[in-house]
């Protein structure tokens, strides 16, 4: 009988709803190529090497909704905080990576949090379209 895998504390973030991209940013695309707006999301690994502007993630595929492990900007991703993973699927991804306490996934959580604000009010270096749908100007956008 199969016994389940230990749980992880890993950092879980949700996918932003609506992205800019184009010229200077004036268009949205919803979620990613590879996840739905919205969609939760495990952060199995960084790349400080990048400042941490990228990273990997583990998540339900936009396409499929099978597991997936995808390396994404982290200015994609809003939300994050520590969670402790039971999901089989999610833990066999993470085979490789070192075990972290919950404090360490809290560090981790914030400082991505930090990077993922900044990414995503620097990478366009345009104005905001009127109205934006954009992660930052969602709630201030009229309803």
């Amino acid at each position: 009988m199969d016994e389940a895998p230990e749980p992880l504390w890993l950092v879980a973030a949700n996918v932003v709803r609506w992205r800019r991209y184009g010229d200077l940013g004036q268009e949205f695309r919803p979620g990613t190529k590879a996840f739905r707006g919205g969609a939760k999301v495990y952060v199995t690994d960084t790349h400080p090497g990048t400042g941490n502007e990228q990273l990997t993630a583990v998540g339900h595929g936009r396409h499929t909704g099978r597991w997936i492990t995808i390396d994404t900007g982290t200015r994609h991703l809003h939300t994050f905080r520590p969670q402790l993973v039971y999901s089989p699927a999610v833990i066999e991804r993470c085979a490789a990576m070192p075990v972290r306490t919950r404090v360490e996934a809290a560090e981790l959580a914030e400082l991505l949090d930090r990077i993922a604000r900044l990414g995503r009010h620097t990478h366009h270096a345009g104005p905001h379209p009127y109205p934006c749908l954009c992660h930052e100007c969602l709630p201030l956008s009229p309803a």
